[in-house]
């Protein structure tokens, strides 16, 4: 007999791209859960399929572009092909549990529908702060869309029957902004799979001829640095002389295309390449190569109380890690990171330079990075507490839980 069954809405990502979420599917589904997705498609992904026991609901994605309008235009969209999947998958029987991830902060409705339904349990995975992203890309706190991103903000954790927190910023700001209980707000932090992530066979052909790789992965947008990591290449090659550090960018998104034009017009492509989106195995092959991983995540709103997934996965593969200096990622990272002026691309650049140049602080900083994930930050760390949270509200009793090796890791 199948668990209580549970369903998992994202817009942002797809299952399995989106580690965390994925990360949690197996968690439940091990746990004796029954876990449906509803989320956009990937690159050639079936509109239906059930992937290692959880049912994926997949609609085609629409991402018109970066201004305020489509935004609105691309989470209608969203919503109501959400909503669609969400009915459908329904007819196979009641969900217990509903969990909606952010961004965007819009599915609260289809908690309120379920719950009047089915008396379905809503639970809130807060992944990123929806008004510090639109202050942190087109400013001010005054405009009705940041004080309409609010309203939308409280009204999801105001909905929720309990609130997921990535950190403890994001708990605080539950409880303080949106009036949350303490015990009504759990945090369970986006730590890696160590036994996936784990530094393997060097391919010295990545480095391009040089003698340093450094390398980012993650998101590319506006508020994500990219362009930081191109500057400081510049600041590196062109003013430093270094001709001997290459870099390689993996991932995608709204500022890919700038941060290659940037590349172009400063002379680096010799130097610097961007590799788009690319499979699990090309990140291992990078990631077990490169000298450094680059948190280049700038001081604003947001950064400074989110933590980053690419500074924790650096980690998890003994890469150090240059990045500035901003409240959570230093809570992540601790002595596995230097940490650098905000936002001042020259000393990030000279940072760089100064650690390739000092191996035996590489190496001892490369060792704490994979003490704290195995000891602190991995996910089998966090999952008991993700458990918790189900458990309590549909009185399931976990097998990860009297028995934690039967979820894996």
């Amino acid at each position: 007999m199948s668990g209580p069954r549970v369903l998992i809405i994202i817009q942002n990502l797809w299952v399995p791209f989106d580690r965390r979420v994925w990360l949690e599917c197996q968690a439940l589904t091990a746990s004796g859960y029954d876990v449906t997705v509803v989320c956009p498609k990937g690159p050639g992904d079936p509109s239906y399929q059930v992937l290692d026991g959880v049912t994926v609901h997949k609609y085609k994605a629409y991402a018109p572009g970066g201004s305020r309008l489509s935004f609105v235009a691309e989470y209608a969209y969203s919503f109501l092909m959400t909503l669609r999947l969400v009915l459908r998958a329904r007819k196979a029987g009641k969900f217990k549990v509903l969990q909606a991830c952010n961004p965007p902060d819009i599915f609260w409705p289809i908690g309120m529908l379920l719950r009047r339904l089915d008396r379905t349990r809503f639970v809130f995975d807060h992944h990123d702060l929806c008004p510090e992203l639109f202050q942190s890309r087109f400013g001010g706190t005054t405009s009705p869309a940041y004080k309409g991103l609010r309203w939308l903000e409280r009204r999801t954790h105001r909905t929720a029957d309990h609130v997921i927190s990535t950190n403890d910023s994001y708990r605080h700001i539950a409880i303080t902004r949106s009036g949350k209980a303490n015990h009504d707000v759990t945090v369970v932090r986006t730590g890696p799979d160590p036994d996936k992530l784990r530094r393997g066979q060097a391919d010295e052909s990545v480095r391009r001829g040089h003698r340093y790789l450094v390398t980012y992965i993650g998101v590319m947008g506006p508020q994500d640095g990219v362009d930081i990591v191109v500057r400081s290449a510049d600041v590196i090659v062109n003013k430093l002389g270094r001709t001997d550090i290459a870099f390689t960018l993996m991932g995608g998104g709204d500022a890919f295309d700038e941060a290659v034009a940037l590349r172009d017009e400063l002379g680096l492509a010799d130097h610097v390449e961007f590799t788009g989106r690319v499979p699990d195995e090309t990140v291992r092959t990078v990631m077990s190569t490169a000298d450094l991983g680059l948190s280049p995540d700038p001081k604003n709103p947001l950064n400074d109380v989110s933590t980053m997934n690419k500074t924790m996965e650096y980690m998890a593969f003994e890469l150090p890690v240059v990045a500035f200096d901003l409240i959570e990622t230093k809570v992540s990272a601790a002595d596995a990171a230097v940490y650098v002026e905000p936002n001042d691309v020259t000393k990030y650049g000279q940072a760089i330079v100064d650690l390739l140049d000092d191996e035996v602080r590489r190496r001892r900083m490369a060792r704490l990075g994979r003490e704290r994930v195995e000891q602190v930050l991995a996910w089998n760390h966090q999952r008991t507490a993700y458990l918790e949270v189900y458990d309590q509200l549909t009185g399931h009793s976990s097998v990860a839980r009297r028995f934690p090796q039967a979820a894996g890791s």
